[in-house]
């Protein structure tokens, strides 16, 4: 089987203090890659509170997603191993790294660095998948799931979903036209990397 990559980008519109900072504060923001889109609470942080790795490139297909920034921050963070043991039971699938990538794009349009995504790469078996994400109550919630050669049907089903969801073939995902190997391999992985997106940078609440 062809192997698969899945980009995750988190959008950060409309979310209270996110996107703008000034040349100042730019470097503030790339400290926590949802600090600007996700509420932690002090339990949440406790687990995360390591000051990620940085770097400013980043891959062509993440450069790709984001066609009007100007500059990219790649930042590594530790998913602790309890946040892993939690993910694996819940989803019987494997965290693929416990060292979680995630890229920032920012635009420099009027004068001002402006955040204007972020995105993360889930490897998998094939091909490039790109999960675009909004922000619900301080939760990462999936807007969209593009993906060349994959049948628009079976990926239109991700959106509006998140860690709340079960996100389970067969369940509230079909096949919808795709290749079932190929769904399952899609769908395990994306559930996966939005536990973990929930994990690091998503808010504590109740259900």
């Amino acid at each position: 089987m062809k192997n698969i990559a899945i980009v995750t980008i988190l959008s950060l519109a409309g979310l209270a203090g996110a996107c703008a900072s000034s040349p100042e504060t730019a470097n503030k923001t790339t400290n926590t890659v949802v600090a600007n889109t996700t509420t932690n609470s002090a339990a949440n942080s406790a687990t995360t509170n390591a000051a990620p790795k940085t770097d400013n490139d980043a891959p062509a297909s993440i450069k790709a997603v984001f066609p009007d920034a100007q500059s990219f921050t790649t930042q590594h963070k530790d998913v602790p191993a309890d946040k892993i043991a939690s993910i694996e039971k819940d989803t019987d699938s494997k965290v693929p790294d416990k060292d979680h990538h995630s890229y920032l794009a920012f635009s420099t349009a009027g004068g001002a660095r402006k955040q204007v995504g972020a995105a993360t790469i889930v490897k998998v078996e094939g091909r490039d998948v790109i999960v675009v994400y909004d922000n619900k109550d301080g939760s990462p919630i999936i807007k969209e799931v593009r993906a060349d050669g994959v049948p628009a049907p079976f990926l239109a089903q991700f959106a509006g979903k998140g860690h709340d969801n079960d996100l389970l073939l067969g369940a509230d995902i079909k096949a919808s036209g795709a290749n079932e190997a190929q769904a399952k391999a899609i769908t395990e992985a994306v559930r996966v990397d939005v536990l973990t997106m929930q994990a690091l940078y998503g808010s504590a609440h109740k259900h």
